[in-house]
């Protein structure tokens, strides 16, 4: 297999070609969970493996009903996961992350896990009986109880604490704040899904949709250990399939190896935390070989993606205005007059997921 039939399956696999998601929900589950510290961004990602005509504000009231929910969950950083699957995959993956926060919480902030066993409470009493709070309002009732602030980054440890353990995630936005409430009262009862039965489940969502990848892909993404990915295919069985590629081990679920049938020219604006490409170690398979390597990883990954036929081959910038939605391109090829139809089209979309009229602007370095 080539990069291009590489990335062709992963098109597929990421639902980014072929049939759409009913809902954001469906979209977040096909993955297990989906990147979401740029909300904005997050939204246009499970945008676009649905419909055509799903927009900004579709997203917000899904989120805001409780469809979807954000938490620290993955590596850590914040993730968009489907309720009923929170509480299993945060107590699968939640240990591993919980203990580098605390060792970053006892080196820099001199908070013990004593001290999180405490805010922890404080929060679960005053988010209970359906409380929702915003960051401001949590700070304010942790210094009230007697919570010290020696440092600006405390706040952020107390909150992810608190997402890692299982006790609070994403609550309804407040108008443009965001809202954090209680798991317990914003996600009803659930079936219990412990051990091996997670770790397998967990596994075959991840090679499902992001293959072919390699067992440090999945490491990586998930924050779970080499050894646990490799427990996991072998309890996922005939469900998935390994394959030799340049001498290196992929996985992918059985039958995901196949390229997709992607129509020409194929172009596409993502996200820079996009799961098709921030959910892996090695980047190698969806850049275009004809372009430098080291241009390539400096120019683009601190950027969004333009991907051309599965390729990276440019970054964008985005600026959005009250009334106009600006994409700034830079292509590291020149397109043909096919391919900045198709570019211009993508940019639409996206200013139209957003309700707002679309300015491009292209340069090629």
């Amino acid at each position: 297999m080539t990069n291009r039939a590489i990335a062709h399956a992963r098109l597929r696999n990421s639902r980014l070609v072929g049939r759409p998601l009913d809902s954001a929900q469906d979209v977040v589950r096909w993955f297990g969970a989906v990147q979401s510290q740029d909300v904005t961004g997050a939204f246009w990602a499970v945008a676009q493996r649905m419909g055509s005509r799903t927009t900004f504000e579709d997203l917000g009231r899904s989120f805001d009903a409780g469809e979807i929910v954000r938490t620290h969950a993955l590596r850590p950083t914040w993730h968009f996961l489907a309720p009923d699957e929170l509480r299993w995959i945060e107590a699968l993956t939640g240990p591993r992350v919980r203990r580098a926060n605390d060792a970053v919480g006892r080196r820099r902030l001199g908070l013990s896990r004593a001290d999180f066993d405490r805010t922890n409470e404080i929060i679960r009493a005053g988010l209970a009986d359906g409380g929702a709070w915003t960051r401001d309002e949590l700070r304010a009732r942790l210094v009230e109880a007697g919570v010290p602030f020696r440092d600006p980054n405390t706040l952020g440890h107390i909150i992810m604490n608190a997402e890692l353990d299982g006790l609070i995630c994403s609550g309804p936005r407040r108008g443009k704040q965001f809202t954090y409430q209680l798991v317990d009262e914003r996600i009803p009862p659930t079936r219990e899904v412990t051990g091996d039965e997670a770790l397998c489940e967990l596994t075959l969502r991840y090679f499902t949709s992001h293959g072919p990848a390699l067992v440090h892909d999945m490491a990586w993404w998930s924050g779970l250990t080499v050894t646990d990915i490799r427990r996991g295919i072998e309890l996922a069985g005939e469900a998935l399939e390994p394959r030799s590629i340049d001498g290196k081990p992929y996985v992918a679920a059985a039958g995901g190896f196949e390229p997709a049938r992607v129509p020409e020219p194929h172009v596409l604006l993502l996200s820079n935390y996009d799961e098709y490409l921030g959910s892996y170690t090695d980047y190698a398979p969806i850049f275009d070989t004809t372009l430098p390597k080291a241009r390539t990883v400096a120019d683009v990954l601190g950027v969004h993606i333009v991907v051309r036929d599965g390729l990276v081959v440019g970054g964008w910038r985005r600026s959005i205005g009250r009334d106009r939605a600006t994409a700034d391109v830079t292509l590291l090829m020149p397109f043909t007059s096919a391919e900045r139809s198709a570019l211009e089209d993508a940019a639409e979309a996206w200013a139209q997921f957003l309700g707002l009229g679309c300015e491009l602007r292209v340069t090629t370095a």
